[in-house]
C-alpha cells in the first residue's frame, strides 16, 4: 500500500531564520555578540525599570507591552495577595505536599503541583472560558443571562453545580471567600465594567446556592485591565504559585507519617499460593 505522502519532498513553507520576539531585546556586547550588554523589557531599559517603577507594574508591561496605569496596578497587586495561596484543601496543594513529604526533588515541586492548577477544577482550566463569558455577558443585564442560564442548565442531583466558567457551588453552598475578594477589589478605582458586572450577577445567583469563585474573580480583574483571554490561565497559576510551593516546602524536611495514609484495616495485600 502506498502511503499519500510519498512523493512529497518538500514542506513547501517558507520558515523564520530566527526567532523573533518584541517582549525582550538583548543587545551585544562590542567584545563579545553573544554576550547583551543591555536588556530592555518592551522597549523599556531593565535597570531603568528596577529603579523607577513596581514589580507589578513590570509584570503588566512583559505581558501587555505597557506599563499600567496607577489604578490598573493597584488592583492586579490586591488581585495576587488574594489569590497567593489555594489553601492546603486545594488538589493541587495536596499534591504539592504529596510531592514534598515523599522527598521529590524540591525543583519539581511547582511544576507538579502547577499541573494539577491548570485543570478545571477550580483551577486555571477556566479562566479562559470565564473571560470570553465575560466579554459577552458584561454587555447584558445579569438577571436576563441568569434566567436563560437556568433555563438553560439544569442542576446536577449531587454534586456540586458550575452552570458557567467562574461562578458556581463548592462543597454544596457558596464559597463567601471568593465574594469577599471580588467585593473588596470591586471598591478600587481601578474595578472595571466586568468585576462590577460580576457583582451584581453573583448577587442574582445567590438564592440558587451559586456564587463566585477564585478562578471568576480572575478572569474578571484580567479582562477588565486589558489581558488576552489567553494569557489567562498561565496569569492565574503564577498568582497561586507561590502558596502552592510554600506548602510543598514546608513538608520537605517532614517524614512519610506527617500526612495521612490508609488504616491497615482498609486496603489488602495479595499473596499468590506461594507466598509472594
Amino acid at each position: 500500500m502506498k502511503s499519500k505522502h510519498e512523493n512529497i519532498t518538500s514542506r513547501e513553507q517558507i520558515f523564520a531564520q530566527r526567532p523573533a520576539t518584541r517582549v525582550w531585546e538583548e543587545q551585544s556586547s562590542e567584545e563579545n555578540p553573544y554576550l547583551a550588554s543591555a536588556l530592555r523589557c518592551h522597549g523599556y531599559d531593565l535597570h531603568e525599570l528596577m529603579e523607577k517603577r513596581s514589580f507589578i507594574d513590570v509584570l503588566f508591561l512583559l505581558f501587555r507591552g505597557e506599563l499600567p496605569t496607577g489604578d490598573q496596578s493597584q488592583i492586579l497587586e490586591k488581585l495576587m495577595i488574594g489569590l497567593i495561596n489555594p489553601g492546603p484543601r486545594h488538589p493541587a496543594t495536596r499534591a504539592a505536599m504529596h510531592a514534598g513529604v515523599g522527598k521529590t526533588n524540591p525543583a519539581h515541586i511547582l511544576p507538579i503541583s502547577l499541573s494539577i492548577m491548570g485543570g478545571a477544577h477550580q483551577g486555571a482550566g477556566c479562566i479562559e472560558p470565564a473571560m470570553r463569558f465575560f466579554r459577552q455577558a458584561a454587555k447584558r443585564d445579569p438577571k436576563i443571562v441568569c434566567c436563560e442560564l437556568l433555563q438553560r442548565e439544569k442542576r446536577p442531583t449531587e454534586g456540586d453545580w458550575h452552570p458557567v466558567p467562574g461562578f458556581g457551588s463548592r462543597f454544596g453552598g457558596i464559597d463567601e471567600m471568593p465574594r469577599k475578594l471580588a467585593d473588596q477589589l470591586s471598591r478600587l478605582p481601578g474595578a472595571g465594567k466586568a468585576l462590577l458586572w460580576g457583582c451584581s450577577f453573583s448577587e442574582i445567583l445567590r438564592p440558587y446556592e451559586i456564587g463566585w469563585q477564585f478562578p471568576g474573580v480572575a478572569a474578571a480583574v484580567l479582562a477588565d485591565i486589558g489581558f488576552h483571554p489567553r494569557a489567562g490561565a498561565g496569569l492565574f497559576q503564577y498568582f497561586q504559585a507561590p502558596g502552592l510551593l510554600a506548602h510543598g516546602l514546608e513538608m520537605v524536611n517532614k517524614p512519610l507519617t506527617a500526612l495521612p495514609f490508609p488504616s491497615d484495616e482498609n486496603y489488602f495485600i495479595e499473596v499468590d499460593s506461594d507466598g509472594h
